[in-house]
């Protein structure tokens, strides 16, 4: 019997019926989609019904277009020229409101994406947290930047001003805190923000719209819903998008690019794939090494960017490495995402377990078995990790980012192997290196940070801590997200100047005294 507590049951379907543009939560009755999970409600397995979501087309995507560019307004608009001080306070209004909804948008990340709970309240109090975050770097950079520089005669206040319309399109699996890590930025620095939600995670910000609509002025956040070529390409064809903000795959934003009328002015901040390795060198703590690395691929069933996608193991240890790892696999518990102790929970996306499946079949008709006893094991929304060895370059597995439940290991038995493979590959966010020799480990440091963006020593690859630089090299990511950095990817420097003369230098003091600009003041924000 599939029990579930009462307070995470589906009691009344969301059919979400209005959408966000130009201030107002504008009524929708045209066509709309479905949304189900694939978690059943039922004794008997059927996917569970959501809720809908309208389906939405070029008129809306002009729609919301014009009201972020009204919003803009040739850079004279209220939030591009608003002081700081208010922007920060229409954004703490925001996640005082956020907050109250919490127990509402952990349950839809529970049914929507299969996020275990502990897991899905961790996504909902760590945006929370990214927000306040934000808000405090904001605060510093504003500090810092309210004060005049003299240079050669010249007097300069330098701040960072905001470069136009954004086109924020997040990714299914962080639904909240990967969209909000480019949503909060842009909109903080002045910029107006057209949103799409991914096509898994989309009735989760159903809860967030009166909160949204509330907190900033008309135009300044527009939501619109239905599949990318429907709405993002109209929306980019305009030519009136400045930044395109997108977590996803590279074809995504190669295509949306492309469609970009004047692709030279269109800035560029893309989360995309990686397949990080992990390399276990001989002289590795093997417990430390297979828990981190079950949690590194496995962690929400391996559909992360920052997942480990490929184990290089060096021969020496693979055989005790692989038994043990299989085992542990294998004692992986799976069920609903309420249940207590669950590691691995139902897949959001019906056809993956068969896209899964395909990868298994086509690395073990190539030489590859599957070391673990329960791998490849399907029910109706799962598919059991599958751990495949020994993998070699002429399998999918080993090109293709699985985003999913299966693990290729390979061995090595020259360092070379696996860093030569690195330098190959598209993909270059980052490594996860296990050891202890340092003189084996330091001079694989120094080649590692030149292959990659972040070298992970005895631990798992991961996003986090927030404040530390989150980028990749080649096909991995364009522009660099963190707290700090995501406040410069969405804004631009920008001055006021000029000469030191007695003229220039009373009418500077008047600018000051008056208060006047709220682009020239030294007003610091506590």
């Amino acid at each position: 019997m599939n029990v579930i507590p009462e307070e995470y049951k589906i009691i009344d379907p969301i059919m979400q019926d209005t959408y966000l543009v130009n201030g107002e939560l504008k009524k929708w009755t045209g066509q709309t989609t479905p949304v189900f999970s694939t978690i059943s409600s039922t004794e008997k397995y059927a996917p569970t019904l959501l809720g809908a979501i309208p389906y939405m087309g070029e008129n809306e995507a002009n729609e919301v277009v014009e009201a972020a560019t009204a919003a803009y307004d040739k850079g004279q608009g209220l939030w591009p020229t608003m002081k700081v001080a208010d922007r920060i306070k229409c954004m703490e209004n925001f996640v005082f409101q956020m907050k109250e909804t919490r127990a509402e948008v952990v349950k839809l990340l529970m049914w929507e994406i299969g996020k275990s709970l502990p897991d899905s309240e961790k996504e909902f109090d760590r945006t929370v947290e990214y927000i306040y975050d934000t808000i405090e770097s904001y605060k510093e950079l504003n500090t810092q930047s309210a004060h005049f520089s003299k240079v050669q005669g010249v007097n300069a206040m330098v701040r960072r001003g905001p470069l136009g319309v954004v086109l924020c399109l997040g990714p299914y699996n962080y639904p909240l805190n990967e969209t909000f890590s480019l949503l909060i930025p842009a909109l903080i620095m002045g910029n107006p923000v057209i949103f799409k939600p991914a096509k898994h995670g989309v009735l989760l910000i159903t809860p967030l719209l009166e909160a949204f609509r509330s907190s900033f002025p008309k135009g300044v956040i527009n939501i619109v819903y239905g599949r990318g070529r429907e709405v993002a390409s109209p929306i980019m064809k305009s030519g009136k998008v400045d930044i395109l903000a997108l977590i996803g795959n590279s074809k995504s934003a190669i295509a949306l690019q492309d469609q970009h009328p004047n692709k030279n002015r269109l800035r560029l901040i893309l989360g995309l794939e990686a397949k990080n390795p992990a390399i276990i060198l001989p002289d590795a703590d093997l417990d430390l090494a297979i828990q981190e690395c079950v949690t590194g691929t496995l962690s929400f069933n391996g559909q992360r960017c920052t997942a480990l996608k490929i184990l290089y193991v060096h021969e020496s240890i693979a055989a005790e490495f692989n038994k043990r790892f299989a085992e542990k696999v294998d004692s992986l518990t799976f069920g609903n995402p309420w249940e207590k102790g669950v590691a691995l929970t139902p897949l959001p996306e019906k056809e993956k377990p068969a896209y899964i499946e395909e990868l298994i079949d086509d690395a073990t008709s190539k030489g590859a078995s599957v070391i673990n006893e329960k791998g490849g094991l399907q029910t109706e929304n799962y598919i059991f990790p599958a751990v495949l060895f020994p993998v070699n370059k002429e399998m999918r597995v080993y090109h293709e980012e699985q985003f999913g439940p299966v693990i290729p290991i390979l061995t090595f038995s020259d360092i070379q192997e696996p860093l030569h493979d690195m330098a190959e590959s598209n993909y270059g966010q980052q490594v996860s290196l296990f050891g202890k020799d340092i003189k084996t480990i330091a001079p694989l440091i120094d080649t590692l940070v030149n292959l990659v963006c972040r070298v992970n020593l005895n631990s798992s690859c991961q996003r986090g801590p927030d404040v530390f630089p989150f980028t990749g090299r080649k096909d991995s990511a364009v522009g660099t997200l963190s707290i700090h950095d995501a406040l410069r990817s969405f804004s631009i420097r920008t001055f006021v100047a000029s000469k030191d003369n007695d003229y220039n230098n009373q009418i500077l003091q008047e600018l000051l005294n008056s208060r006047a600009s709220n682009f020239v003041n030294t007003d610091y924000i506590l």
